[in-house]
């Protein structure tokens, strides 16, 4: 009993807190596979809790300096891949393109954008990302993200931009 409340009590090596389970709280669990993901930008763990037997899955990322987005207004930001993600999504309703597709495109502008940049990074230079992406990707969708990304005001600069794209495919 001394000694298992003597090992719950002890902090991990590198002296930060133990992983607590998700579902009932319990301050430690035990890692049951560790392997790196596909991209290798992050470590995967499988969990499990020994006092409610739940599994979970835990991410370890480094750690990177902020990168800050700056407006065209010159307002400056965090960056965010979770709202390049929502209008890929936004783009891509109702249109056949796969999720994991969707993710490797943000997590590819996220990557570009920390490796390119010293610390900022311009909001326009994320949009031309994305596009860029989309229009091999779906041309629907890159119409759709085009016509919020550059404010069309009218019809007509729809049909430029379809012009465009054909022109392009030629």
């Amino acid at each position: 009993m001394v000694a298992d409340l003597a090992r719950r009590s002890r902090k991990p090596a590198d002296g930060g807190e133990r992983m607590r389970c998700p579902s009932c709280g319990y301050g430690d669990s035990r890692v049951l596979d560790s392997r790196p993901t596909q991209d290798g930008a992050a470590i995967r763990r499988r969990r499990e809790c020994p006092r409610c037997q739940r599994r979970f899955t835990t991410y370890e990322r480094i750690e990177e300096m902020p990168l800050l987005v700056v407006k065209q207004d010159g307002r400056r930001e965090e960056f965010d891949r979770q709202k390049i993600l929502g209008g890929l999504m936004t783009a891509c309703h109702k249109r056949p393109v796969a999720m994991a597709e969707l993710q490797r495109i943000a997590d590819d502008v996220a990557r570009r954008a920390h490796d390119e940049s010293d610390g900022e990074v311009a909001s326009r230079w994320i949009g031309e990302q994305v596009m860029e992406e989309l229009r091999s990707l779906d041309e629907v969708a890159y119409v759709r993200f085009a016509s919020v990304y550059r404010a069309f005001a009218d019809a007509e600069r729809f049909r430029e931009e379809v012009e465009r794209l054909g022109r392009k495919r030629s």
